[in-house]
């Protein structure tokens, strides 16, 4: 059973309805019906997703999210990390606020940096731990290109290989851009010599993230999360259902 139902959401959030139910039939294909887990959303803020926020992708992104949320995640709310050199904001997304609410956020932040990972992924871990939470959680991980800091951001993926936290990475852009090599090797890390679990995943959602389908997105948010799971709970990383 979902953690929110559908008459909740169609009443809190009817714009997300449609969403809420292909992610339900996602989640079903993958064997994940019924799980509760935290979700949490990184957006990148660097100079060159200017026209991505533009366009509406970055909201589509956090819609899509939060339709995916309602179904693992009962409070409603998605915690949201803004990066780019630094990290820009620590703020959440709701279903009964979610419309036009990206623009609202960026509205209130300064200039857009450059792509640094590794400060919003201790931002997440942070967050995690100070919930108190030991329920998985899946962490949406939006760039548009690796990191200034390549290091800090492989040291942090693996010392988080540790904690309940799966970290699905998510390109826009050229998909033939080198720019996507680190992310690519950032996902194949070996096991165990560099981390205890495979502990993330990376797609290209390509130049016009929109158009990918609510299916397909879904699909590949969540295509990786199972195989985890289970390792994390064969490691102890995460409680047995």
């Amino acid at each position: 059973m979902a953690a929110i139902g559908l008459s909740k959401v169609e009443e809190t959030a009817p714009a997300l309805a449609g969403l809420y139910k292909t992610a339900g039939v996602s989640l079903a294909k993958h064997g994940l019906d019924g799980l509760r887990a935290a979700v949490y959303l990184v957006v990148d803020y660097s100079g060159s997703m200017k026209p991505y926020y533009k366009d509406g992708s970055v909201q589509a992104l956090a819609d899509r999210v939060l339709g995916l949320s309602a179904h693992l995640d009962d409070d409603g709310t998605v915690p949201v990390v803004f990066f780019s050199t630094d990290v820009d904001a620590v703020t959440d997304i709701a279903l009964a606020d979610h419309r036009g609410r990206i623009e609202r956020i960026v509205s209130g932040l300064g200039h857009m940096g450059r792509t640094s990972y590794h400060l919003a992924m201790d931002a997440v871990i942070d967050h995690y731990l100070d919930s108190g939470s030991t329920a998985p959680a899946l962490v949406v991980f939006q760039t548009d290109g690796g990191p200034i800091n390549r290091l800090a951001a492989e040291k942090y993926l693996c010392k988080a290989a540790r904690l309940p936290l799966f970290w699905q990475f998510i390109g826009f852009g050229d998909p033939t851009s080198r720019q996507f090599d680190y992310l690519r090797k950032l996902d194949d890390l070996a096991v165990p010599t560099k981390r205890v679990v495979d502990n993330a995943g990376f797609f290209h959602a390509g130049e016009n993230p929109s158009r990918v389908t609510d299916t397909d997105l879904y699909d590949r948010m969540v295509g990786e999360f199972p195989k985890w799971l289970a390792a994390a709970r064969a490691q102890g990383i995460v409680g047995e259902e």
